[in-house]
C-alpha cells in the first residue's frame, strides 16, 4: 500500500506488520492535513502519535497506546510511530544546569573587547541561560567596570568572564585573575590556552576546601574552550605538581589545599571548539566532539573524580539543525558565539552588525592573531567587506622575511605607511611605545635589544586596533575592520532569510537563543520519528524562526 495521497507525511510501501503497537482514542483528534500536523509536531509539551487511519497516516496527541502486537484492543488502530514530550529543559546535561544555576544548557561564549557584552550576559541570565563577558583585549580598568555592573544587578543572574591565555604578556593574566579574585567572580571561560598557566591554576584553587562531609568545594569554576585533545587532557587532569609547588612557595595555597587539588580537574566542563570565529583550529565538529567525549570518559575512569566531567559543544552552531546535531552527539551544553555578535545587545557597532548580517558561509578567512602574532597563530575573521585578512597576512609575510623595520624595501615600507597604517612607521612606533610604557614596559626593553621584536610590536599595532575600529564603527577604517566570525554566521543568515531575523535590528540574543533551542528540540523530534520509518514533506519538516511569544506557547 502506498499512501501517496498524504501531502504532509510521505510513507513508502509497507505491510501491516510494520506498525510498532496500537493506538486507541477519539478519531476526531486525528490530524492528516499539513497545518494540523505542524501544530501537533511543534507543541513540545505534548506527545505525538502517528496512526494508520483510513489508509493514511494521521497524527494526534491524545489517546492510549499499547505495544502488545499479539493482542489488538477493540477499535484500536496501528501505531506507526510516536514521540514523547520534548522539553527544552531536557536538552544537554541536567547536572550542568544544576551546578551553574541555569534553566537551559545554553551558553553565550566570550568574544573579546566586550563584544560579548554585559547586556548579552544579563539578557541570557534572565532567560535561564549563561553568558560570558568578553574581557580579552581590554584593560583591567574596563574589565573591572563590567564586573561592577554585573555585581550591582538588583536581581542577580548567572554570568562568567573570559580568561584568555596571554603568553606574550605575562603580567596580564595575573592582573586579570587578581581582579576576578578580588571581586569574587566565580566562573571563567578559559580560551586560547596552549598549556596550563599559573594564574589559571591559582584562580581555580582559590578557596578550595572540604565541607563537613568531606566533599571538596571549589568556589571558582573553569569552563575550558579547546580544540586539541592534548590541551583538553591538561584541563581534565588535576593541576600540574610543579605549579602546585610554586603556589605553595608563594603562599597562594596551603599544603592541605595542594592535597585537595590533586583530586579535582582544572576544568570540570570543557567545550569542544570546532570551526569557530576567532582563535580556532577549524576542526570538523563531527570528528572533534566524539573524540573529546571519549577523552572525558577515559579521564573520569582514570581519576575517579567525585564531580562528573562534562563536554559541551561550540563552534559552527548557527541553525536549529546544527544545535540538534550537537545535542544528538551528547553535548552537555551548547556554546554560541559568532551569531550573538550580530545581535543588538552585542558590544560592537551597527556597521559591524550589518556586515555580519550580510555574510555567507564562504565569506570568512584565516588571518594572523594579534595576541600571538610571532607564534604564527591565526584567527578566523570576516572576509566580505574588509581587507583586514589580506593586509594582516602581508604583515606576517614581511615579519617572516625581514629582521627589522629598517630592512623593509622602500616600496614596501611606503605601501604599508600609505594603505595599512595610514601614518609613518616612526609615528606608529612612538604610539606603540607609549602604550607599552603603561601596559608592559618589559616589551620595550626587549624591543630595544631585538629589532625583530620591535617589528612585531609595530605590526601588532594594526592587528590590535583593527577589532577596536570595528567595535567603535570608525567609518574611515571600515576596510580594516577585524571581525571575528565563523561559518555559523553565514548559516544563520541563510536560515533567517525571509523572516524577521533578516534585519539586524530584529536580532535579540534571547530570541536567537530560544529559536536555536526550540528548533533543535523540534529537529530531534523529527529525527526520532524518521528513525521509526516516517517520512515528512519538506514543507512540514522545515523549522523556521518564531517569535518568543509563539515559542512560549509551545514549550
Amino acid at each position: 500500500m502506498t499512501l501517496s495521497d498524504n501531502s504532509a507525511l510521505v510513507w513508502p510501501s509497507f505491510s501491516q506488520q510494520m506498525h510498532s503497537g496500537w493506538w486507541k482514542g477519539a478519531p476526531a483528534s486525528l490530524k492528516s492535513d499539513q497545518a494540523g500536523m505542524a501544530e501537533l509536531l511543534g507543541n513540545l509539551t505534548r506527545p505525538v502519535f502517528a496512526v494508520l487511519h483510513d489508509g493514511r497516516i494521521s497524527l494526534t496527541d491524545q489517546g492510549d497506546i499499547s505495544f502488545d502486537l499479539n493482542s489488538r484492543p477493540t477499535g484500536a488502530l496501528p501505531l506507526m510511530g510516536f514521540s514523547s514530550p520534548s522539553l527544552l529543559e531536557n536538552l544537554g546535561d541536567a547536572s550542568f544546569c544544576h551546578d551553574h544555576g541555569l534553566k537551559y544548557a545554553y551558553v553565550g561564549g566570550s568574544m573579546a573587547h566586550g563584544i560579548s557584552s554585559p547586556e548579552i550576559a544579563i539578557q541570557l541570565g534572565r532567560a535561564g541561560m549563561l553568558g560570558f563577558i568578553g574581557a580579552a583585549g581590554d584593560s583591567p580598568a574596563k574589565v573591572e567596570k563590567a564586573i561592577l555592573q554585573m555585581k550591582s544587578l538588583k536581581e542577580p543572574v548567572p554570568f562568567g568572564f573570559n580568561l584568555i591565555h596571554s603568553p606574550n604578556e605575562k603580567g596580564l593574566e595575573d592582573a586579570i585573575v587578581d581582579l576576578y579574585l578580588r571581586h569574587e567572580v566565580r566562573l571563567v571561560e578559559a580560551s586560547a590556552f596552549l598549556a596550563m598557566s599559573l594564574p589559571l591554576v591559582r584562580y581555580r584553587l582559590h578557596g578550595i576546601h572540604e565541607d563537613a562531609n568531606g566533599r571538596i568545594i571549589t568556589p571558582n569554576r573553569v569552563i575550558a574552550k579547546v580544540s586539541r585533545v592534548e590541551v583538553a587532557s591538561k584541563f581534565f587532569a588535576p593541576p600540574p605538581e610543579k605549579m602546585l609547588q610554586k603556589l605553595l612557595e608563594s603562599g597562594a595555597i596551603t599544603e592541605q589545599q595542594a592535597r585537595l587539588a590533586a583530586r579535582i580537574p582544572v576544568a570540570q566542563d570543557l567545550t569542544s571548539e570546532a570551526d569557530s570565529g576567532g582563535h580556532t583550529d577549524n576542526r570538523p565538529a563531527v570528528s572533534l566532539h566524539p573524540t573529546m567525549i571519549a577523552l572525558k570518559n577515559r579521564m573520569q575512569a582514570e581519576y575517579k573524580y567525585d564531580m562528573p566531567l562534562r563536554v559541551g559543544f561550540g563552534g559552527g552552531t548557527g541553525t536549529p539543525a546544527s544545535a540538534a546535531a550537537a545535542f544528538a552527539m551528547g553535548a552537555s551544553y551548547l556554546v554560541v558565539g559568532s551569531v550573538h555578535q550580530a545581535c543588538v545587545e552585542s558590544g560592537t557597532s551597527d556597521a559591524a552588525r550589518l556586515m555580519l548580517a550580510n555574510a555567507g558561509q564562504a565569506d570568512i578567512a584565516m588571518a594572523p592573531a594579534g595576541d600571538m602574532f610571532e607564534m604564527g597563530v591565526t584567527v578566523q575573521v570576516l572576509k566580505r567587506g574588509t581587507m583586514f585578512a589580506m593586509r594582516a597576512q602581508k604583515l606576517y609575510e614581511f615579519y617572516r622575511r625581514y629582521e627589522s623595520i629598517e630592512a623593509l624595501p622602500p616600496a614596501d615600507r611606503q605601501m604599508l605607511e600609505k594603505t595599512v597604517f595610514q601614518d609613518s612607521l616612526d609615528n606608529i612606533w612612538a604610539g606603540t611605545a607609549e602604550f607599552f610604557k603603561q601596559r608592559d614596559p618589559s616589551q620595550l626593553e626587549k624591543a630595544a635589544a631585538d629589532p625583530h621584536h620591535k617589528m612585531a610590536l609595530i605590526f601588532r599595532w594594526y592587528l590590535g586596533l583593527s577589532p577596536r575600529w570595528a567595535v567603535a564603527g570608525e567609518e574611515n577604517r571600515k576596510v580594516d575592520y577585524q571581525i571575528w566570525c565563523g561559518p555559523a554566521m553565514g548559516a544563520f543568515n541563510e536560515w533567517a532569510k525571509g523572516s524577521f531575523f533578516e534585519k539586524p535590528e530584529n536580532r535579540k540574543v534571547v530570541d536567537v537563543a530560544m529559536n536555536l533551542l526550540y528548533g533543535s528540540a523540534v529537529e530531534l523530534r523529527f529525527t526520532q520519528l524518521r528513525n521509526q520509518g516516517l517520512r515528512f514533506a519538506d514543507a512540514l519538516s522545515a523549522v523556521g524562526p518564531r517569535t518568543l511569544e509563539q515559542i512560549g506557547k509551545l514549550i
